[in-house]
């Protein structure tokens, strides 16, 4: 039992942890549910998500981790904590943790991650970049000297990046990614409709009926939500295409990040890239028509990995088994300790 290792997905919206000798063991929400009063933790995870925007006043729920970066160190480190203590069962066991990160993620944020892990139990703290991760969870050999083109768009960030011989070619990180998508659905329902509705609504919506590419008019959807002007509860009904026109430039931001990494690779990955193709992870990639309009966009042929939304976290499990073998991307965080 001495020799656990563990991969967390630290994301925005999810944190998923894989323990080596047993595949996925945790998937829950980054949320955290505490008394304002006295400051103390009432629900993690699913518990807390659950509660979110029906609390008293005195019970507020807050999601520590916000565009791929922690945002309040202390309960980010009270939700590594319990998940780790979940998955590990005691206090006593000390695992190596290695943890994704964004690929654009500066020192100082990358340093918040490693205290929350420390401070959570483990006895050595591996950084392994989001791309990197998100590669090996959906199967690439990085370690041949072959280029890949990985996109993986999460809850709150995107990134893309080219990979060969285990490292990290040319990358672009942006902070446009699920949770931009869910804002801009509750803009434009509060703008044109003078409704209010809540995130859940807004993500639901957008799995349900949301599109990036070749709308259909005929595809709708009801939403309830409370009227700005009378007070009252209201339901209204929402088009595809309506939906198209809210969320199409922000899914034209991620197709300029990979035009931009297209065009800062070397010659020489380009045509293995055009060979293999891209390969979309993470939880926003199932957004329809986004694979396509990449597709369209560069002309390479675009596939969502076998496990879109697990992969970073299966990959930052494994690269234990390869961390030998990894030129770049997967460092020992004691360059980030005094």
């Amino acid at each position: 039992m001495a020799g656990v290792d563990l991969g967390i997905d630290l994301g925005t919206t999810k944190i998923i942890i894989y323990r080596r000798d047993k595949g996925i063991v945790l998937e829950e929400p980054s949320v955290v549910a505490y008394n304002t009063r006295s400051g103390k933790v009432v629900a993690v995870g699913h518990e807390a998500l659950a509660m979110l925007g029906k609390t008293p006043a005195y019970i507020q729920t807050e999601c520590p981790i916000r565009d791929g970066v922690i945002s309040d160190h202390r309960y980010t480190e009270y939700l590594v904590k319990e998940f780790v203590r979940k998955v590990t069962r005691s206090y006593l066991i000390k695992p190596r943790i290695a943890i994704c990160i964004p690929s654009a993620i500066t020192h100082v944020e990358a340093r918040a991650v490693v205290d929350a892990a420390m401070s959570a139990g483990a006895r050595q703290v591996y950084l392994v970049d989001e791309p990197l991760a998100a590669a090996i969870g959906a199967g690439i050999d990085v370690v041949k000297p072959e280029g890949h083109m990985l996109v993986d768009c999460g809850g709150g960030t995107s990134d893309v990046a080219v990979i060969s011989l285990g490292g990290i070619v040319t990358a672009n990180s942006l902070r446009v990614a699920g949770n931009t998508f869910d804002e801009a659905i509750i803009k434009y329902i509060q703008t044109s409709y003078k409704l209010a509705v809540g995130t859940k609504v807004a993500e639901n919506l957008k799995k349900e009926i949301g599109c990036v590419f070749d709308p259909d008019e005929s595809v709708t959807a009801t939403v309830k939500g409370r009227n700005l002007l009378t007070g009252y509860p209201e339901q209204i009904t929402i088009t595809q295409a309506e939906l198209f026109e809210v969320l199409r430039p922000y899914a034209a931001e991620i197709v300029m990040a990979v035009r931009n990494v297209l065009e800062r690779t070397p010659p020489e990955l380009i045509g293995d890239i055009h060979e293999n193709g891209i390969i979309m992870t993470g939880g926003t990639s199932l957004l329809k028509g986004l694979a396509e309009l990449i597709e369209e966009n560069t002309g390479i042929r675009t596939r969502l990995a076998e496990d879109p939304i697990r992969c970073v976290g299966i990959g930052t499990g494994t690269c234990f088994e390869s961390m030998g073998e990894l030129k770049e991307g997967f460092e020992n965080a004691a360059t980030y300790s005094h």
